[in-house]
């Protein structure tokens, strides 16, 4: 049994935004006494910009994080007030799962999760120092002066560091939301050595749906079919009553309004200095950017079933507020809209990416983990992955146990950390299909099958849902069996069925299998056709139609991932010297000397360095000249 004094504890995580809580729940349920420290405890989780979960990337990311054990996904289903399925009319590689949140259950359904949870302690504080011996992290100190400490220390202070909130003319010292900002400990990660940047993002105004005339919009109503980001969600609970959002335009007069203001627009006048989103731009960024447009997309969102406060979405912006209200009214459905809080612009610091290892821990300082917003990404979910890889790491750590790390083609979530720590980045990242290679094995529907045994070797999944999972994966088997031995006769119920899917004639008989390979031809179809009840469940037949109908572009993509793992396996000495070697070329050497990359594989990954250079590295390292070149 582990006895501690009251200011010691086994991990310590800084900040309880997204990152932040997944850390920490991560942390204590591996067994480790955890504190989990905020500035603000009616922020918990909070959603300070767009109250929703999922999307493109961001919905798969989310299943990862439910089947390693993390709670987003579980949160999520417990208070959305719409789910919709993106991108259904496209393949499975790109459909996305996305749900509005009722922003404040959201909290509080966190929050309380958080204060039941064994092993884990909330606290109200701010943390301004590390306690750093040796190069290795043992504490923090508070703003009060009190001091704990710990075997692993978590940091994710989101926009909080140094945080500074613009309007127009306005600017002022603040996190997100008017919460407090962070302000010494970034600036004690510089004393640390540690490179931080500033970075900017922003969010829209809100308005009174009171006062809103949706006959002019378009409504945007959630899914009749049941959804879930927790695989551990029933269908039986799926929310029948939900909550509308609703769409509408900008156009030339609203374009007219912000160029007419762009001298008071503080991405424009000089004022904001952090780089903003590539891909989540403010409204004014758009209009300048896209000046052959007249008109953008906004999307109306409620912020919760007992508000009446609306999101206005993709209409972020920085300006005056008196000129936020002219751009709103602007706006058809909007003209007599009431501003109930102006949008803003928020500068923060960020650290540089590249200053860590693929389980998140700090280069340079160890025992010290980072996730989050911090870490340069934009989005509540690709810090919430972040949190959970930091949390469990943190745990390891605190065990004396080997580190976790997700690869490439195992999930989004090792996209997104072997892009930072790789290539680091220059703007708030955002996670994308299109950066993932892999995107095919990478699905929204498979999350569980990826990563649910890794979560159950980890202690984050328990013995009852391992049981589930197995008899699912057991049930798919059995399916797909089942579906190669019935066959399908060219009967007139058949050829019927075919022609009412645009598909050519059958000819002879053929296996359900191959006839399931045909486009727009279902699993049910199948059933029906054959008279053979093959499976009961829908998820089961799911998978079993995508692995048919997309097996030879799977195949390829495990053909690419056989070659990353060999790539993988060829590991770079920890203290190899790259200027020892006089036949790399200069950007590679100095890009091999910051990163310091763990294998060929990520060598490979890194912009600059081309494939001379590795082939000179590989020759190094195989004949073993890497001690000698270094010992000259």
């Amino acid at each position: 049994m582990k006895t501690y004094e009251s200011n010691e504890y086994d991990v310590i995580v800084v900040g309880a935004g997204h990152a932040g809580v997944e850390a920490a729940l991560a942390s204590a349920r591996m067994g480790e006494k955890t504190l989990l420290l905020t500035i603000n405890l009616d922020m918990v989780a909070f959603m300070p910009c767009n109250p929703s979960v999922g999307g493109p990337a961001k919905g798969t990311v989310v299943r990862e994080i439910d089947a390693l054990g993390g709670e987003m996904g579980k949160n999520i289903d417990a208070t959305y007030i719409q789910m919709r399925m993106l991108n259904t009319g496209k393949g499975p590689a790109v459909r996305a799962l996305r749900a509005q949140a009722d922003k404040w259950q959201y909290h509080e359904r966190m929050k309380d999760t958080i204060e039941n949870e064994p092993n884990l302690t909330l606290r109200q504080a701010v943390a301004d120092e590390l306690i750093v011996e040796d190069g290795v992290c043992k504490g923090l100190i508070t703003n009060t002066g009190a001091k704990y400490y710990a075997k692993s220390v978590v940091l994710t202070t989101g926009t909080a560091a140094r945080g500074k909130i613009i309007i127009g003319e306005l600017a002022y010292s603040s996190g997100p939301n008017n919460s407090l900002p962070s302000v010494k400990l970034p600036e004690n990660l510089e004393k640390l050595g540690f490179k931080l940047r500033r970075f900017k993002t922003g969010t829209p105004p809100r308005v009174d749906g009171n006062t809103i005339d949706y006959s002019k919009t378009q409504e945007e109503p959630g899914d009749k079919e049941p959804r879930h980001f927790s695989y551990t969600s029933k269908d039986s609970d799926y929310l029948e009553d939900q909550m509308s959002c609703y769409m509408t335009y900008t156009n030339t007069v609203t374009h007219d309004i912000i160029r007419a203001n762009l001298d008071r627009a503080p991405m424009f006048s000089g004022v904001i200095k952090g780089v903003g989103p590539r891909y989540c731009p403010s409204i004014e960024d758009k209009v300048v950017r896209f000046a052959d447009k007249d008109r953008h997309q906004i999307f109306l969102e409620p912020e919760g079933r007992h508000t009446k406060e609306i999101y206005v979405g993709d209409f972020s912006t920085s300006m005056p507020e008196e000129v936020q209200l002219k751009m709103l009214h602007s706006v058809a459905g909007l003209e007599k809209a009431e501003l109930m809080r102006p949008g803003y612009a928020i500068e923060y610091d960020v650290i540089e990416p590249w200053q860590l290892k693929h389980t998140l821990e700090t280069k340079n300082i160890k025992h010290l983990f980072t996730a989050g917003q911090m870490n340069g990404t934009s989005g509540y979910e690709e810090a919430a992955g972040q949190g959970l890889i930091a949390g469990i790491n943190a745990a390891l750590s605190a065990q004396n146990k080997p580190g976790f790390t997700l690869q490439r083609d195992e999930a989004y979530i090792g996209v997104l950390i072997d892009d930072l720590v790789t290539k680091g980045t220059n703007e708030p990242y955002r996670l994308l299909t299109s950066r993932a290679e892999y995107r095919l094995l990478l699905r929204h529907d498979n999350a569980d099958l990826r990563l649910t045994e890794k979560g159950h070797e980890l202690g984050l999944i328990s013995e009852d849902r391992y049981k589930e999972f197995q008899d699912k994966k057991q049930a798919i088997s059995q399916a797909m069996e089942a579906i190669k031995k019935v066959t399908i006769h060219p009967t007139d119920e058949v050829q019927e069925y075919l022609a009412s899917v645009k598909q050519d004639r059958l000819n002879t008989g053929v296996s359900g299998a191959d006839f399931l390979k045909r486009p727009r031809v279902t699993f049910d179809a199948v059933e029906k056709l054959s008279g053979e009840t093959l499976a009961t469940d829908r998820y089961v037949k799911e998978q079993v139609e995508i692995a048919l109908k997309y097996e030879g572009y799977i195949k390829k993509e495990k053909t690419l991932v056989d070659r990353l793992h060999r790539l993988e396996s060829k590991k770079i000495p920890v203290d190899i010297d790259y200027n020892a070697i006089p036949s790399l070329a200069t950007e590679a050497r100095q890009k091999f000397e910051k990163i310091r990359p763990e294998s060929i594989a990520q060598a490979e990954r890194i912009s600059g360095v081309n494939p001379a250079d590795l082939a000179i590295l590989t020759a190094y390292i195989q004949q073993g000249r890497i001690a000698k070149v270094k010992n000259k």
